[in-house]
């Protein structure tokens, strides 16, 4: 019994680093949109067995980062509008969600923070620095999330905006986007600060992560 739980285990660890590095060569490009993985390649050159290989490919699946197609392969997806869209409209209704979860949570501190990271990102954009421009961006938003006590959601956003984002990672961005991008998350801040959580939940939902209201920019940025 303990060999085969010690076995799973193996194959767990496994399959998480074979995860994890196929998740590196998308955000690094490597592995490109519209590109079939050769997967008895890359288990050789990964030195492993097709159990934790596939277990890791099943994982990129279901999150939507490749296609297999039967007889033919596995292709990592393309992001398609359509995606995009629908993945907009998704963060945006659980942000939403869980803005209307933490009124009795959320503090001043919190609004400190979100105004601390919010300055990190005006300067990342004067530095024309996208790195830490895009990590200061995800840790505000971080700030509520973090008080949810919904494991599941958050994980379903990271995974969602590392999709939309990090695969392959850009090193540029659209600058009138993210100018009128920090305008909202000034918004968003203060309706917080001010204890507005439906109108925050609202903002949230219906400008800052509609496809509609940024469509035009979403579409200069994937092109």
């Amino acid at each position: 019994m303990n060999r085969e739980r010690d076995a799973t285990s193996e194959v767990a660890s496994l399959s998480s680093a074979v995860y994890e590095e196929l998740k590196r060569r998308l955000n690094a490009g490597t592995l490109r949109p519209g590109q079939f993985i050769d997967l008895t390649a890359l288990g050789r050159e990964l030195g492993m067995s097709r159990t934790p290989l596939r277990d890791a490919l099943i994982r990129l699946e279901i999150e939507g980062f490749i296609v297999v197609y039967p007889r033919r392969g596995v292709m990592v997806r393309p992001l398609q509008p359509s995606d995009i869209r629908d993945m907009y409209q998704i963060i945006g209704a659980l942000e939403a969600s869980v803005i209307e979860e933490i009124p009795r949570r959320f503090r001043s501190s919190d609004a400190d923070r979100m105004d601390s990271f919010r300055t990190d990102m005006t300067n990342a954009l004067a530095a024309d620095d996208f790195d830490d421009y895009y990590s200061a961006n995800l840790a505000f938003h971080d700030v509520y999330l973090e008080l949810s006590d919904n494991r599941k959601l958050i994980d379903t956003v990271h995974t969602l905006k590392e999709r939309l984002y990090d695969f392959p990672r850009r090193s540029t961005y659209v600058k009138e986007w993210e100018r009128d991008s920090m305008a909202e998350h000034t918004e968003i801040c203060s309706r917080l600060r001010e204890g507005d959580f439906k109108g925050a939940a609202a903002y949230i939902r219906d400008v800052h992560w509609s496809f509609e209201v940024q469509e035009r920019y979403i579409r200069a940025y994937y092109a």
